[in-house]
């Protein structure tokens, strides 16, 4: 199993590429950040210097859309990084939550999404690709690579994923979520004619590492209120009780009232009252390392080929550390 590290890129920048140094050389292969141009500093930018900083970690961003930036400058961008570093960016993508939201517009919509996948990839990688009607290429890429994964939670999505991306990003860590979701990314790649296990699996969630649970809960409860703002539309697409997403995914935003984007993804967050006790500790990984590491094999029995620390939180530092001794190499065997 690999393991990715997910932070938000506050300023000073600095900051960010002084943890992801610190995530390599505790053994994480992938270094992510939110992707949200109001609320956070520019990530391509930092990606920048993360990679002149690290010698294999990979970059990216969890998650893009497809409406921030043109398909081009986005592909460009991406292989402009691959040309100067190697081949060391990953593009998770989604229909775009916080960064289209907080700019006044709604999220992309899933046809736009699967067309931006293919588009950007192949901008990527060299090949030729219509943007708005207008075939393009880069021509200066040279044997550029550009793995795609999609985030995905409702059931258009994780067949959309499962047909057209090379691998799929599920933010949150119950493994009786998790095993609904790989199976159905999987057999809908499976229809597509493609091969299912060709479809990297990475399952993203916030993990503090400690005795004190009561206080790593009171850390990590704001990731139940992000992942509530897309069970929100969920359910207003699909409905309540439709069958069509899990209940135990949905239940628990009954008493959800709204959503402040200035908190979001911080510790302390007041929109996320609604999350209870039970969500937090399906949704995260807490506890001592033993905990992490029995749920690691439980997801990683499910197909979930990485796992990417949600660091976001007062034990920044101490988590990565936890993960570097006892964690990885638990999962190595």
């Amino acid at each position: 199993m690999d393991f990715g590290l997910v932070l938000q890129t506050d300023p000073p920048a600095s900051r960010v590429i002084s943890l992801m140094k610190r995530a390599e050389r505790n053994g994480f292969t992938h270094g992510w950040t939110f992707d949200s141009a109001v609320l956070w500093q520019e990530p391509f930018v930092i990606y920048s210097q993360i990679l002149a900083n690290t010698t294999t970690l990979k970059v990216g961003p969890m998650v893009t859309n497809p409406g921030t930036r043109t398909w081009e400058v986005t592909a460009s961008t991406f292989a402009t990084l691959n040309d100067m570093f190697g081949n060391r960016t990953v593009c998770g993508i989604g229909r775009g939550d916080s960064a289209m939201r907080v700019a006044g517009r709604k999220p992309n919509t899933l046809a736009r999404l699967g067309e931006a996948i293919e588009v950007i990839r192949d901008l990527a990688e060299g090949r030729e690709a219509e943007v708005d009607g207008q075939r393009m290429r880069l021509p200066w890429v040279r044997d550029g690579r550009l793995p795609v994964w999609m985030a995905a939670y409702g059931p258009k999505a994780l067949a959309l994923t499962g047909s057209k991306a090379d691998g799929f990003i599920l933010q949150l860590a119950d493994p009786f979520l998790t095993e609904w979701m790989v199976k159905a990314v999987r057999n809908a790649a499976a229809e597509a004619g493609r091969d299912p296990d060709s479809v990297t699996i990475c399952v993203a969630a916030p993990a503090y590492v400690g005795e004190d649970l009561a206080h790593a809960r009171e850390q990590c409860r704001w990731f139940g209120g992000m992942v509530g703002n897309h069970v929100a539309d969920l359910v207003s697409r699909y409905g309540e009780h439709s069958g069509m997403v899990p209940e135990a995914l949905t239940e628990y935003i009954k008493g959800r009232e709204g959503y402040d984007y200035s908190h979001h993804g911080r510790a302390g967050n007041p929109s996320t009252d609604f999350v209870p006790d039970e969500i937090v500790d399906r949704f995260c990984l807490l506890g001592p390392p033993e905990a992490h590491i029995e749920k690691l094999r439980a997801l990683r029995d499910l197909g979930v080929d990485q796992f990417a620390v949600y660091d976001m939180h007062d034990a920044q530092e101490t988590t990565i550390d936890a993960y570097g001794a006892e964690i990885i190499p638990a999962l190595g065997d």
